[in-house]
């Protein structure tokens, strides 16, 4: 996966002064690449049978639908707050740059389905955490959480701690 690391784009002072945002686009454009980092998610995922992949908007949703369909699993969407159209169940968090809240559906995770949560970045933990909560609110079984990207120098992981964290480019 090296060989497409150059296909993740700083961005500077974005979405604000002071952050360095790590753009994923070129690599989207890049099919071939898009094709290696589902197939080393997949890979990293043997024997875990998901029952549901859980991607968090928006950038979450690329490869986890792509993660869902490969692991002839669901796809749920967890949205920012007043996006998903029937009732939900909310968890505010805080992140890099301020604060949010995420929403997912009530019925969207059955008790003890195995849960694969996935988003672009991992950086503080604050989206990772807040969706580990929603999920286990709805009794869901979280396997793991993958990423595309961690920067590890915020310790974002600290805060999944409980699971398995796996990503592909780490900063």
């Amino acid at each position: 996966m090296k060989d497409f690391e150059y296909l993740i784009r700083d961005v500077k002072d974005f979405p604000k002064p002071g952050i360095v945002f790590k753009d994923i686009t070129p690599l989207l454009f890049d099919n071939k690449a898009v094709e290696c980092v589902i197939d080393q998610f997949v890979e990293q995922l043997k024997g875990k049978n998901i029952d549901k992949v859980v991607g968090m908007e928006s950038r979450g949703f690329l490869f986890g639908m792509l993660l869902a369909q490969k692991l002839n699993a669901g796809f749920v969407p967890i949205r920012k707050p007043g996006k998903l159209p029937h009732k939900t169940i909310s968890e505010s968090y805080s992140l890099e740059y301020g604060e949010d809240a995420l929403e997912i559906h009530k019925d969207a995770i059955k008790e003890g389905e195995k849960v694969l949560i996935h988003d672009d970045v991992l950086a503080t933990g604050g989206t990772a955490q807040a969706a580990c909560n929603l999920i286990k609110r709805l009794k869901g079984d979280i396997v793991a959480a993958n990423f595309l990207i961690e920067l590890e120098f915020l310790n974002g992981k600290d805060k999944i701690n409980d699971i398995d964290v796996y990503s592909i480019f780490k900063y």
